[in-house]
């Protein structure tokens, strides 16, 4: 029977000393994944895209197997937020929740202390929401070709408003006057909603989930919406581009972003971790219930959907004559 070889004092001082110096096994290295992913959300807490990722947020650290730690940083369109993403390190430790503003930003201000192409890497666009046209129902109108025929047989007598100046729901509007060919005043309003309820302005694009109630119980008149195709949640009102104008398409949508240079690898590890947590059901029904339809593209698709959607605002900016300091 062998027997294991005896060591000396000396040598088994000489061993342990090594092994506390480190010197035979190297030191386990802190990585990224082992703490909580930063999500910058360049956008102020209770608005549609921070109630989405704070929805979905549990499920997605989940499956990322590290807490998403959401961080409010309003200011500027969105631009402050996204001047921090941008210097993050590229490590995947850090991420952006960014929507419609940030392709639309560089057509409005001068300037901004980054590239919104260039400057980041597209991770997934997470989700789309429609808008819908909506009018006071004291409005001698019912559709789309309706408004156009009162417009143009009415000057001067409507307006549209938004809740700001150079927004996503301004833009929608003015898309709309630009391609049906009217000329109807835009007034910037403080609560678009309340205005429309009052009657204060006549016309508005507003997200659906809002405006749903309020059509239903006849406070405003939905002409069209502003997608695609229908929404589920107004099932009944044809789409804009349904009633006479094809090229109407303006949705909401959120996105995924992390500052340029992020590897491939850990890329693909947040775009997964993202669609893996939004497929888990609480995730999907508090998206859906948020008015949104669930994408998850790759961020192939993403970036060139980023780039496409600057190239497409840019126009409508620059015909809608939108400029911030």
């Amino acid at each position: 029977m062998k027997t294991s070889p005896r060591i000396s004092r000396r040598q088994w001082l000489a061993t342990a000393t090594a092994w506390a110096a480190g010197s035979t096994l190297p030191a386990a290295q802190a990585t990224p994944h082992d703490k909580p992913l930063r999500v910058i959300l360049p956008l102020s807490a209770g608005s549609g895209a921070d109630g989405a990722i704070r929805a979905i947020g549990p499920s997605v650290g989940k499956a990322l197997g590290q807490a998403l730690v959401i961080e409010n940083l309003p200011g500027a369109g969105g631009i402050t937020g996204t001047a921090q993403l941008v210097r993050a390190p590229r490590d995947g430790s850090t991420i952006a929740i960014v929507s419609n503003n940030h392709v639309v930003n560089p057509s409005l201000y001068k300037n901004i202390p980054f590239d919104s192409i260039n400057d980041i890497t597209p991770i997934t666009i997470i989700g789309t929401t429609p808008f819908v046209l909506v009018a006071s129902p004291k409005l001698p109108v019912r559709n789309v070709q309706e408004l156009i025929a009162y417009a143009k047989a009415n000057p001067g007598v409507l307006n549209y408003g938004s809740s700001g100046n150079g927004t996503i729901l301004h833009l929608g509007a003015a898309m709309f006057v630009q391609q049906a060919g009217l000329q109807i005043p835009y007034r910037g309003m403080g609560q678009l909603m309340n205005d429309l309820l009052s009657g204060q302005v006549q016309l508005g694009v507003v997200a659906v989930a809002p405006a749903a109630p309020h059509v239903k119980t006849g406070a405003l008149r939905a002409l069209g919406v502003t997608s695609t195709k229908r929404s589920d949640a107004l099932p009944e009102v044809p789409t804009i581009a349904e009633q006479g104008l094809p090229d109407y398409a303006l949705s909401g949508w959120i996105a995924a972003i992390g500052p340029a240079g992020l590897t491939d690898a850990e890329r693909q590890r947040i775009y997964q971790g993202f669609a893996k947590g939004v497929a888990a059901p609480e995730a999907t029904q508090a998206l859906v219930a948020q008015g949104y339809d669930i994408q998850l593209t790759p961020p192939a698709r993403t970036a060139a959907f980023i780039r496409d959607e600057k190239q497409r605002m840019e126009a409508v900016v620059k015909a809608a004559n939108v400029k911030m300091d």
